[in-house]
């Protein structure tokens, strides 16, 4: 990862330096510059500081008045950052403990310490309000920055220190002991580095958070598009004209499926590919082209027992889920001489032969408009499937072939940017895990 990694910030030569100096530490010798300690090697002006010394604990308790309105703030995990909740009276909140926000100051859920539920107060938090269980600490005399402090808390050496001071079993047993945690000692750089560290991170993140909202945008839109062309709300120029309606019965036969579970099958290239429900509702999309998309196969010996295979443009549909999303679709294409199974808990329906254009019942059986017909039927408590006898009472609309086609092409297109888009993404957070891990460690030092 670092060898690849573009940091146009750090002058041309950088790279090649880099790669030295990650080689010396890695065998343990130390580069000009740098000192051996305790906690590893360090640049020279690195020191090692006990937390206690670096933070102070600030507390304001809130007068609770019945007829006031309060509004508390929560912690994300993961360094997420804060929420706010929404007001509640003085009167609802009774005795309960809580302090007034004070800005800019490094504030933890003691409760998810060890999930990293940590984050920073701003002046947008004024005049909100927190429970005891979420200390806040300022700065001491300038030793460390706040987001410089949330971004090293993220790393194994900041997780470890959360951890280590949150003795205890799973959950709400592991409570971080503030007194041990402010005895934890901290790697800090001088304080003008560590706000140079902070703010590249941090337009990291801003470029992370962009690319997010852009793909939330672009998947809003595909959502919008799904309930207008699917429906024949909104028709496509060149196209008009009634759509048929067919029953499920009139367009598709059932095939057999397996019932073989997660244990039965690998990730071999050969044999006979499976596809389980549980991909079908978390990884597949509408459309699952097994020439762009690897699946699990079944183990050689059970895979020689499936007698029953998936054809390009058959639907494989999951029966079972946790939730309301029992019955999402998914079309098989491209499958090339592959042998696919339908898997557990699924139903594989097969359509009659050109009614249907590659990748419309995939888009159509997934859009809202299908699935409002499966609802009445989706039945049971902690888990929710539907059956064949009540599936083959919905209905599916059927547009002239060239319509379809036409759709199709609009999705495929939104999909492709969505993939690109999340490919993009993933590609960020890996450069700012490499920051991390190049900044944080004093890897790489940053010009002051």
């Amino acid at each position: 990862m670092f060898q690849s990694l573009s940091l146009p910030f750090l002058g041309g030569n950088m790279k090649t330096e880099t790669k030295q100096r990650i080689e010396q530490i890695r065998h343990g010798n130390v580069p000009e510059g740098y000192k051996k300690t305790k906690a590893g090697i360090l640049p020279a002006d690195w020191d090692v500081h006990m937390l206690g010394d670096c933070l102070s604990r600030v507390e304001r308790p809130v007068e609770i008045k019945p007829n006031e309105l309060y509004t508390q703030i929560g912690i994300r995990s993961h360094g997420k950052g804060l929420f706010y909740k929404e007001p509640v009276t003085g009167a609802v909140l009774g005795n309960k403990s809580v302090f007034w926000i004070e800005p800019d100051c490094f504030i933890v859920n003691i409760v998810f310490a060890w999930e990293q539920a940590i984050g920073k107060t701003t002046q947008s938090e004024v005049g909100m309000i927190g429970s005891h269980r979420f200390p806040m600490y300022r700065p001491v005399n300038d030793r460390v920055d706040v987001d410089y402090l949330i971004s090293y808390f993220l790393t194994k050496r900041g997780t470890d220190i959360l951890e280590a001071a949150s003795p205890g079993g799973a959950g709400r047993n592991k409570t971080l002991g503030q007194d041990r945690f402010l005895k934890s000692k901290i790697i800090l750089p001088p304080i003008e580095e560590q706000r140079k560290i902070a703010a590249i991170l941090t337009t990291q993140d801003k470029v992370i958070e962009l690319k997010e909202k852009r793909l939330v945008e672009k998947q809003r839109q595909k959502k919008y598009l799904m309930q207008q062309l699917l429906t024949g709300k909104k028709r496509l120029p060149g196209f008009s004209g009634q759509w048929e309606i067919k029953g499920f019965n009139q367009v598709f036969t059932f095939g057999a499926t397996n019932t073989f579970s997660r244990e039965c099958m690998c990730e071999d290239s050969t044999g006979v590919k499976n596809i389980h429900y549980g991909d079908i509702l978390v990884r597949y999309g509408e459309v699952l082209k097994l020439s762009e998309q690897e699946i699990p196969s079944l183990l050689s010996d059970i895979g020689a027992k499936i007698t029953t295979f998936v054809d390009d443009g058959d639907v494989v549909i999951a029966d079972t889920a946790e939730d309301l999303t029992a019955g999402k679709v998914v079309e098989v294409q491209e499958t090339h001489g592959k042998k696919v199974a339908a898997g557990l808990h699924t139903m594989l329906c097969k359509p009659i032969k050109g009614c249907f254009a590659p990748g419309w019942l995939g888009y159509y059986m997934n859009s809202e408009t299908y699935h409002k017909q499966l609802v009445p039927y989706i039945a049971g408590v902690k888990v929710m499937s539907i059956s064949k006898g009540n599936i083959v009472k919905t209905h599916i609309l059927v547009p002239p072939i060239e319509e379809q086609t036409a759709i199709v092409k609009v999705f495929s297109t939104t999909d492709h940017e969505i993939d690109l888009l999340q490919r993009d993404i993933e590609q960020e957070k890996q450069k700012k895990k490499a920051l991390m891990q190049l900044l944080l460690t004093g890897i790489v030092r940053v010009k002051t």
